[in-house]
This record gives structure tokens, C-alpha cells and sequence, in this order.
């Protein structure tokens, strides 16, 4: 490939990752950390403990200015109500564009079973956020005045609201989830895309287990599609746990790939596709109360701007805790 070509994908695929920042909280494959609460307003207060959970995420260590994501999130039930909690602060950096957000949630809970050995519950949640959009144009003028670079800090804080629902069947999950609910004033010149943010996440899985084994595995796939752009990705998951006497060891890998390519020339002729493909592999273990995990995603296509991928840690604390009610395989609730 010759240098205009990777320059050309290069800044393709910066401008479509800056347009992703600007959508409120990133979505990667944290959430696969215990963390669904974080894609999902409706996880909150589902566990039988409530959770607190920081996590930081680093791309390309070595290089200025590279993507990194941090988040603190905690959530837990309302007494022994039906009712839930929980809150979202992060800050996300990405090269000149910044973004901090504060989310507030209430979920409610509603048991179908006739007793809590049996889990069978329908949840709902709404998260209502504050994001503030940073971009710093104070270095883009070094060629001189330019009629679409302002060459200042630009500025904007937009309100929106998340709603989705959860629905747990003994060992079977299903959440959906509807992202930026609210058109905004746009936070670009490109107004008709980015005042519609609204995104689209439907997850769902299997715990599978053998009675008395302490081993089980589960299975899952998360499907997003944004509206405006009506672009696609899927997300395919496999996770195993075993138990320890001191708790919980568990692993998995994440493939996530998207419908939609973006082309380039190679070094002769030829016009290429690729779309996103990366591959994260999970490791992490609960010891009592606490819980750690650590994941790293790898971009397999074939032009990108580094081979190194990202990083990230997860710290978790449950308090509040409640005895495991359900007789079930379900580590997101017991």
C-alpha cells in the first residue's frame, strides 16, 4: 500500500472513530467484565449485591494523544423494593476531541415466579446523562486561516436519556436497550448526523452447567445499530467460570464485527474493503466482595495504525449484599 492510501484509510478511520466518541459512553466490551450496567439502564440493582465498578481502557500506549476511557459506575436495589439506582461519571479522550458524561438511573424490577427460588423478571430502566463535547482547534491553523477552523476550544453540553428493558428466565438473558433517545443541536457542522445519536443494542445468552459441576459456560451475542448512519456490529461471546473456595475465576473471548466496510487502494490498482474486525480475550476473578479483570482487544484488519490494541483494567466492590436467592446459573444476578 503507498503512503496516500494508508494516509487516506488512516484519517478515514480517525474521523469515524471521533464521530463514535461523540456518542455519550463508548461502547466496548467492558460491559462483559460484570458491567452490564453500563450499555444496559435495566441492569441495575439485579444482583443480589450492589455493585461498584472502575475500569480504564488505554489504545496505542507510546502514542500522544491516544484514545483512553475511564468510568465509575455504581448501582444496587432501593431496600428490599423492587426499585434500583445507579449512576455513570466518565471521561473520554480521543486525540483533540474530549468528552465528560454523568449519568443518573432508576430500574424496576417485576417477579412473574411464584417464589424467588425461580427466577423469572422483567426489568425496565432509564438513565437521563449530561455530556459535555470538547474539540481543541488552537493547533490546526499552523498553515494559516482556514474558513471552517474556528482555531478555538469549541464547547457543547447536550441532556439525553437511555430506556431499556431485561428479561431473565432461570439460566436465559435478553436485554434491549435504546441509546440517546433525544435529538440534540448537534455537536458538528454536520448537523443531520450528529443530532441524531440513537443507537440500538439488543444482547442475549445462555449459562450452561452441569448439576454439582463447578464448571459452566455462556454463550452470548450483542448486536448495535446506530440510526442515522445505519451502520451495524455484532459482538459473538463465550465465557467459562469455575469455582474456587475463595470465589470466582472466569474467562472468555469477544469477536466483534461490523456490517459495514470502508475501501482503499493498495499498491497498484486494486480497490479493497475491510471491516472492523477485533478480537478481545477476557481474564478475570472474584475474590469475596472484590473482583478484577483485565481485557485486550486486537484490530485484525489489514490497515491500521498500529498493531498495538487496547488495554484494559476493571476494579469491582459488591456491598449491600443479600443472600443468592435463585436457583439459577445467572452471574449477573446471583
Amino acid at each position: 500500500m503507498n503512503l496516500k492510501s494508508f494516509l487516506i484509510a488512516g484519517i478515514s478511520l480517525l474521523f469515524a472513530q471521533v464521530a463514535f466518541s461523540q456518542e455519550g459512553l463508548p461502547i466496548y466490551t467492558d460491559y462483559l467484565t460484570d458491567n452490564y450496567y453500563l450499555i444496559h439502564p435495566s441492569m441495575a440493582g439485579v444482583a443480589n449485591c450492589a455493585k461498584a465498578r472502575l475500569t480504564g481502557r488505554q489504545q496505542w500506549f507510546g502514542h500522544e494523544d491516544a484514545p483512553r476511557l475511564m468510568t465509575l459506575s455504581v448501582n444496587g436495589r432501593i431496600g428490599e423494593s423492587p426499585s434500583a439506582i445507579g449512576g455513570i461519571l466518565f471521561k473520554d479522550k480521543n486525540g483533540y476531541h474530549s468528552q465528560n458524561g454523568a449519568y443518573a438511573t432508576y430500574a424496576h424490577h417485576l417477579m412473574f415466579s411464584r417464589s424467588e427460588v425461580d427466577l423469572n423478571m422483567l426489568s425496565f430502566g432509564l438513565s437521563a446523562g449530561i455530556i459535555q463535547y470538547r474539540l481543541d482547534e488552537t493547533s490546526f491553523l499552523f498553515d494559516g486561516p482556514d474558513p471552517i477552523i474556528d482555531g478555538t476550544v469549541q464547547n457543547e453540553t447536550n441532556f439525553n436519556m437511555d430506556f431499556g428493558f431485561s428479561y431473565q428466565f432461570l439460566d436465559f438473558y435478553l436485554h434491549g436497550t435504546v441509546k440517546n433517545l433525544l435529538n440534540n443541536s448537534g455537536i458538528n457542522r454536520d448537523v443531520n448526523i450528529t443530532s441524531n445519536l440513537r443507537r440500538y443494542l439488543l444482547t442475549t445468552g445462555y449459562v450452561y452447567s452441569k448439576y454439582g459441576s463447578e464448571w459452566s459456560f455462556e454463550p452470548s451475542v450483542m448486536f448495535q445499530y446506530r440510526e442515522a448512519t445505519k451502520e451495524a456490529a455484532i459482538d459473538v461471546n463465550a465465557k467459562a467460570y469455575k469455582v474456587m473456595d475463595f470465589g470466582t475465576v472466569w474467562g472468555g473471548l469477544s469477536y466483534r464485527n461490523s456490517f459495514d466496510g470502508a475501501e482503499y487502494t493498495n499498491s497498484g490498482s486494486d480497490i479493497k474493503s475491510q471491516r472492523l474486525n477485533q478480537f478481545t480475550p477476557i481474564l478475570g476473578i472474584n475474590y469475596n466482595q472484590f473482583m478484577f479483570a483485565y481485557t485486550y482487544t486486537y484490530q485484525s484488519n489489514s490497515v491500521v495504525y498500529t498493531n498495538g490494541g487496547f488495554h484494559q483494567i476493571t476494579l469491582g466492590y459488591n456491598f449491600g449484599c443479600r443472600r443468592k436467592r435463585y436457583d439459577c446459573n445467572c452471574p449477573a444476578v446471583n
